[in-house]
């Protein structure tokens, strides 16, 4: 039996409706399917200054994921296993687990393992490689290590205090013996005049006083001829 000519275009009509929204599930179910183009990985410090390796899953279609880690040892093809965790809950603005490497050394290399329903079995591309940036307990050794200086500064100004308290009390002091500066300051270069604080005559005030002694004595003596001689023409 054949269809009319409205019949065919009716028909024809429908198929191609039906096909676009075949198409249409598809492609939403395509865009909503989990990838393992949906994950990322970065090794950095947590709130709490630990070093974690963290993955964000950005997954639309909320399948949980299941994320391995593996330290990649120097042997050829030789790893550990590290942590794993689920992320129970991925949405499209992304959701995150942080997991613990076994060891935080720059250069070292950790492989990220997805697991997301049947959807994804593959690892997230390229390797983690350790940052040269210091966390955790590494983190705190050199914290104590930079408090030491510190600590060991902290007499210093109290020594430094302590001189400038010293000068205080010292003008008192000087001021009481500013005389025996005066004096040991008085000397003067060799040859020079008397000192205040000398004792004795100098060489020059005895020669002042032996040239005036002469003079005495001779003085005396012309005054005792003189005499004798009045004396001797009174008697005449």
């Amino acid at each position: 039996m054949s269809l009319s000519p409205r019949a065919a275009g009716a028909a024809r009509v429908v198929g191609t409706s039906v096909a676009a929204v075949v198409l249409s599930v598809a492609a939403s179910h395509t865009a909503l399917a989990c990838s393992i183009g949906d994950f990322t990985a970065t090794a950095l410090c947590d709130a709490h200054d630990n070093g974690v390796i963290r993955v964000t899953d950005k997954d639309a279609s909320g399948t949980p994921a299941k994320i391995s880690l593996y330290l990649q040892l120097s042997m050829p093809g030789g790893e550990r296993w590290s942590d794993t965790q689920t992320i129970q809950h991925p949405t499209a603005e992304g959701a995150s687990v942080d997991l613990n490497p076994q060891g935080w050394y720059p250069g070292v290399s950790y492989r990220v393992h997805v697991q997301a329903g049947d959807q994804v079995d593959a690892d997230i591309t390229p390797l983690v490689v350790i940052p040269d940036v210091t966390c955790g307990a590494a983190a705190s050794a050199s914290a104590s290590v930079s408090a030491e200086p510190s600590t060991s500064s902290t007499p210093s100004p109290a020594s430094s205090t302590t001189p400038s308290a010293t000068p205080t009390s010292s003008p008192s002091s000087t001021e009481s013996s500013s005389p025996v500066p005066a004096a040991s300051s008085a000397p003067s270069p060799a040859g020079g005049g008397t000192h205040l604080a000398d004792t004795g005559a100098s060489n020059g005030t005895t020669a002042f006083a032996g040239t005036a002694a002469a003079l005495l004595v001779a003085g005396g003596g012309i005054v005792i001829t003189l005499r004798r001689r009045t004396t001797t023409r009174a008697s005449r």
